[in-house]
Order: C-alpha cells, then structure tokens, then sequence
C-alpha cells in the first residue's frame, strides 16, 4: 500500500465528524485516531482531529507513547 502524503488542508477533512474518519500529525507523520475511544467524534482534551498536534501532544501526561499504537496513514507533505 502508497503512504498518503497529505497537506494539513486535505487532514482537516479527517475530523472524525459526521462519520469521517480522525486523523492527527504528529511530527510529520499522519495517525488514524478513528477507533481510539478518547478520540471519539473528532476531539480528545481540547485537541481536534484533523490538524496537527505535534506543540500539544509533548504537554500530554501520556506524551508520545501512546503513539506507538496508532495505525499510521501517511505523511504531512
């Protein structure tokens, strides 16, 4: 399977509303956050699905562990 390479205007369409799928960026790679019981209907502690939340994941008590579970989609490009 190609990794996706997607802008942050096209991963602002994986929100994870209205039954879209939820995505995150993180460093430059994009994970799928859909199936994630915390990110369910697009948002987790203030942060948005969609966008890229690399400033805002170092300040997370979990900080980038958590990642490590994340199916990755594709890439920031």
């Amino acid at each position: 399977m190609t990794e996706k390479i997607l802008t942050l205007d096209e991963l602002k369409n994986y929100d994870g509303k209205e039954g879209r799928k939820a995505y995150i960026a993180v460093d430059g790679v994009v994970y799928d956050v859909t199936n994630v019981a915390a990110w369910q209907g697009g948002t987790h502690h203030g942060n948005n699905a969609g966008n890229d939340v690399s400033d805002r994941i170092v300040k997370a008590p979990h900080g980038k562990s958590t990642l490590e579970k994340l199916e990755v989609v594709g890439k920031l490009g």
